[in-house]
């Protein structure tokens, strides 16, 4: 007998693409978390019956102690894992203040766009970056 796959799980993920005098603010995930030490966007993922903005003020809040004012939707990539999908929507956001903590990432950094080759990112951020750059 036959057996259909499993569907499977999509999950739902924002993240801040936050840029101050030429450089983007950029996390690095935890040794213990998914894809560990890998960096991307900061951001998470979006809970059941949570906006976008909402989860993002939420996550910037908890990794990195910080408030964000959520603008628009820049980019968005759809990216196949082994066991999961992740759709990931990236906004262009704007600290509300300037006090930044490591408080739920490994680390955090002021990056030029033309010095990400130098930090090994998420599959799903290196697709987003891409496409923000103009490479896809």
């Amino acid at each position: 007998m036959i057996t259909a796959p499993s569907p499977v799980k999509t999950i739902r993920v924002v993240a801040a693409v936050i840029e101050r005098e030429g450089r983007y603010l950029i996390t690095q995930r935890r040794g213990s978390a998914v894809l560990p030490l890998l960096w991307e966007f900061p951001g998470g993922r979006v809970e059941e019956g949570e906006s976008d903005a909402a989860a993002l003020q939420r996550e910037m809040l908890h990794r990195l102690g910080a408030g964000v004012a959520v603008g628009t939707l820049i980019s968005f990539v759809n990216h196949t894992y082994e066991s999961y999908v992740v759709d990931l929507h990236l906004y262009e956001c704007v600290l509300t203040h300037d006090s930044l903590a490591a408080l739920a990432v490994n680390d955090f950094r002021w990056v030029r766009s033309d010095a990400f080759e130098q930090y090994p990112f998420t599959p799903a951020d290196e697709a987003s970056m891409s496409k923000l750059l103009g490479e896809s």
